[in-house]
């Protein structure tokens, strides 16, 4: 092998190694990921009732991004003793109707 080849393969290496190490973070922060996010449900399955769960799934399809949000929410508000648990069906459309009504609309008027 030639100095030039020598080089190349010792970039290769590096370049490999370099992948290999992203590819392990990106598995840990999967993991992490899957791992929280096993324990939220785990805390929602305590604080919500069956029908309430089935209504937040139901949002999740729907809006998942809200219904991540909604989930944060309904577990500090549980830990903080704020409601008591568990959660039923009727609570939980009560918190998403104060939600819509605190959320301001916009409206544009043309004139």
């Amino acid at each position: 092998m030639s100095l030039g080849d020598e080089e190349l393969e010792e970039i290769r290496r590096r370049k490999l190694m370099e992948l290999q190490q992203r590819l392990l973070q990106e598995q840990e922060a999967a993991e992490a990921r899957k791992r929280i996010e096993m324990e939220k449900q785990a805390i929602l399955r305590r604080i919500l009732t069956p029908e309430a769960r089935q209504r937040l799934a139901n949002l999740k399809m729907v809006k998942p991004e809200f219904a991540s949000q909604l989930e944060i929410q309904l577990i500090q508000i549980a830990q903080q003793g704020r409601i008591n648990i568990p959660i039923d069906d009727e609570q939980l459309k009560e918190i998403l109707r104060r939600i819509q009504t605190s959320k301001r609309e916009i409206q544009i008027r043309r004139i």
